[in-house]
C-alpha cells in the first residue's frame, strides 16, 4: 500500500500488512528526535490511517533498532522557541501531533525500545498501549531545559499516569528505566530487547483479529471516561452500531458453531 500526504517527510516511514499498520520515526543520526517537519506530519499520517478500512491497528516505533524517539530536535529552539510567541506556535504543532494520535479512531500500540524522551514520550503517552523493551529509557526533561507545556499535551500525560506520577516526571525532569515506567503506568508490558518486536506483532495480531466496531465503541467509552475523547465521538452510538453489525452476528454465529469468527468491521 502506497499512500500520500499533504506533509510528507522522508523521516516518517508507514507500511501496512495484514491490517497492521506501522509509522516509523526515521531519524537515525539524531536517535530519532522529532524536528518541526516530522510534527507538522503527524495529523495527515494519522488521520489517513484512520480512514483506511484496511487498517485494523496502528504500531508507532522508532525506526531500525534504535531509540522510539529522542525528544524533540533541540536543534530548534534557539531559532523555533527562542521565545513566547514561538514557543506558543511550536507546542500547538506538537500538541496538534499528539491528539491526533490520541484521537484515532483504531488502537496504537507503541513499540519502545532505547529512548523515550520529551516529545518522544508525550507521543508515546498519546498511543492506546506501551511495550516497552527492558533496555527502554523514559523521562520529560523540560525543567531542564526551562520550557514549558500546555494544558492539552498535560492531559493526555496526566489522563495516562494520572495527576502525582505526571508531577513527579515533570518536578524531578529525572529518567526512569522500562520496570519503574511499569509501575506508574507507562508502558503494560515490559520484554526482553530481542523480544519487543515479536510481542507488539503479536499483541498487534489478535486486536487487528477482533471486531474492529468494538474495539472503536471502546476506545470511545474509555477515552470519555479519562476525558481525552474525541469531540465527534459519540460512545453510545457507536456501541449501539455494534449491536446491528454483521460482525455481531458473525460473532455469534461463530460462538455457536465452535470456530474463529472472521470480522468485517460492518
Amino acid at each position: 500500500m502506497t499512500y500520500s500526504f499533504s506533509h510528507s517527510t522522508s523521516k516518517l516511514v508507514v507500511s501496512l500488512a495484514d491490517g497492521i499498520a506501522t509509522l516509523a520515526i526515521d531519524n537515525l543520526p539524531k536517535h530519532n528526535a522529532l524536528d518541526l517537519e516530522m510534527w507538522q506530519a503527524f495529523p495527515d499520517i494519522m488521520a489517513t490511517l484512520d480512514r483506511d478500512p484496511q487498517v485494523r491497528v496502528v504500531v508507532l516505533r522508532g525506526a531500525g533498532q534504535d531509540s522510539f524517539a529522542s525528544g524533540a530536535d533541540i536543534g530548534e529552539f534557539a531559532t523555533l522557541r527562542a521565545n513566547a510567541e514561538g514557543g506558543r506556535r511550536y507546542e500547538a504543532t506538537n500538541e496538534a501531533a499528539f491528539w491526533a494520535v490520541a484521537h484515532c479512531s483504531k488502537p496504537v500500540l507503541a513499540m519502545i525500545r532505547d529512548f523515550c524522551l520529551g516529545g518522544g514520550f508525550g507521543l508515546a503517552l498519546s498511543c492506546d498501549l506501551r511495550v516497552a523493551s527492558e533496555s527502554a529509557i523514559f523521562g520529560i526533561p523540560a525543567a531542564r531545559l526551562g520550557i514549558g507545556y500546555p494544558p492539552g499535551a498535560m492531559k493526555l500525560v496526566t489522563a495516562a499516569v494520572g495527576a502525582p506520577a505526571a508531577k513527579d516526571l515533570f518536578f524531578s525532569a529525572r529518567r526512569i528505566d522500562a520496570q519503574e515506567a511499569a509501575r506508574l503506568g507507562v508502558v503494560q508490558r515490559v520484554v526482553p530487547d530481542d523480544r519487543l518486536e515479536e510481542t507488539v506483532l503479536s499483541l498487534a495480531q489478535t486486536i487487528a483479529e477482533n471486531a474492529p466496531l468494538t474495539i472503536k465503541a471502546a476506545k470511545a467509552a474509555i477515552d470519555e471516561v479519562v476525558g481525552v475523547a474525541h469531540p465527534d465521538a459519540d460512545p453510545v452510538a457507536l456501541a449501539d452500531q455494534c449491536f446491528d453489525s454483521h460482525d455481531a452476528a458473525e460473532g455469534r454465529n461463530a460462538f455457536l458453531e465452535k470456530r474463529r469468527p472472521v470480522f468485517s468491521g460492518r
